[in-house]
């Protein structure tokens, strides 16, 4: 008896611990707080604040003054220098050694033609340009993760729907067997509905497969820990602002083109290999090398002595025409690709308003009285069916319209949300400022 009483209880043990590691591993999870684990690892930003710290680092490294260089120099070494020297501060015995010479040196290399301060310009706007590179990466992944969060809600609300419909069909099928008995309905209706629900329980194999695809996918975009986690998304809808939706398309586009970062790193850039050619214009001027130093020569009438002395190459052979033609050729290179991302933009603008106003003309379809009508028709024929006013295949129709208009309602409503955040993005509208990271030493 007690051996079976603990049997018993180490079972329940066992089976509650069971429960409390399967509750454990499903994790619910808001937008917000999807967005601020993405934040925190994801690679490509990682990889995007790099940029920005190397391009501060390499600011730095522009604005360097040249350091001067010390040297120091013995000449006149052998075993006994400078013997029998008639210098004057030197002995003039034979047999005395004076000792050999002794120079200190001091040297500076002076930039000219203001390349320091071009060079600082440049690296600034390349920092510039990293720093909006940044800004795009974090506008981009944002909208990448809420759509990851959407469609695994979407995956999510389809599955309910076809786990209600199966518990619809068994109620229905229950109730369908009576009905056969005494003889209400034919076998052939009977087995129609019995198909139906058949049909259903396949609709809901192929939802729980996409929901746990859908899983799959935001657990790889958040590079959650646990792979084995079933992520939950809340029905966590944004509050609608006012992002231009109703303005002009011309009024949109000049916005996204006064805010986007990528337009504006690739100006940016432009503008660093603007300075970068004008810089390498002025590398044919060559620079000056200032020497000064100290000279201590028992050999010579002076003993102690200065001197000081100028260096300067002669650009006679190579005046640097290969660094502007590379640095010219650049500054083409990004001009372009500033006009291309130009061109982009505007087209973006285009597609993501008329995806915004198409979205919204469905969905204020359905909520104005396509989902109720739905209802109200389902629920007829299922009462004309349960009366023997109506045939299997009316009410097998109806059962069908309703789960299509619910399944376009559910989808109209992450298209109008996917919409949103879509038309957000394409102007550079900030909808994620609590959240996102920023560019920070």
């Amino acid at each position: 008896m007690l051996n079976t009483c603990f049997k018993r209880l180490l079972t329940a043990l066992l089976l509650l611990l069971c429960s409390l590691t399967a509750t454990a591993a499903t994790v619910e999870l808001s937008l917000d707080e999807a967005l601020v684990m993405f934040y925190q690892r994801n690679l490509d930003l990682i990889a995007a604040q790099y940029n920005v710290d190397q391009a501060r680092a390499d600011e730095l490294v522009a604005a360097a003054i040249p350091n001067p260089t010390l040297g120091v120099q013995i000449a006149e070494i052998s075993n006994k220098p400078n013997m029998g020297s008639v210098a004057k501060g030197c002995n003039p015995d034979a047999s005395v050694s004076c000792g050999p010479a002794e120079y200190f040196s001091f040297s500076q290399l002076i930039e000219v033609a203001g390349k320091r301060g071009l060079r600082m310009e440049t690296s600034a706007f390349a920092t510039q340009a990293a720093e909006s590179d940044f800004r795009d990466a974090v506008r981009i992944f944002s909208n990448l993760v809420s759509d990851s969060y959407y469609d695994l809600l979407l995956m999510q609300k389809n599955r309910w729907l076809a786990d209600e419909i199966v518990q619809h069909y068994q109620q229905i099928s229950q109730a369908n067997r009576l009905r056969l008995k005494t003889g209400d309905i034919s076998e052939a209706d009977y087995l129609r509905v019995k198909m139906e629900a058949s049909r259903a329980e396949s609709d809901l194999d192929n939802a729980e497969a996409a929901l746990e695809q859908a899983q799959a996918k935001l657990l790889m975009v958040l590079r959650w820990p646990d792979k084995t986690a079933r992520l939950v998304a809340k029905e966590q809808w944004p509050a609608l602002q006012d992002i231009g939706q109703q303005a002009e398309q011309d009024q949109l586009i000049l916005t996204a083109l006064q805010k986007r970062p990528d337009l504006l790193g690739d100006k940016q850039r432009a503008d660093q290999a603007d300075k970068a050619l004008e810089l390498a214009r002025r590398l044919k001027y060559p620079d000056v090398t200032v020497n000064a130093g100290y000279a201590r020569d028992p050999s010579n009438n002076a003993l102690n002595s200065f001197f000081v002395g100028v260096n300067v190459p002669v650009p006679l052979f190579y005046q640097y025409q290969g660094e502007s033609d590379k640095a010219a050729v650049t500054l083409n290179q990004n001009r372009l690709a500033a006009e291309q991302t130009e061109l982009t933009i505007r087209n973006e603008v285009v597609t993501a308003l008329a995806n915004w106003h198409s979205a919204d003309k469905i969905l204020q379809r359905f909520r104005q009285g396509l989902l109720q009508e739905a209802q109200t028709v389902r629920n007829s024929a299922e009462l004309a069916y349960s009366r023997g006013a109506t045939s299997v295949l009316d009410f097998i129709e109806a059962q069908r319209s309703y789960k299509n208009i619910m399944r376009d309602y559910y989808a109209a409503q992450i298209n109008h949300t996917n919409a949103y955040y879509d038309l957000a993005k394409t102007l550079a509208v900030d909808l994620y400022a609590g959240n996102k990271p920023a560019a920070t030493p």
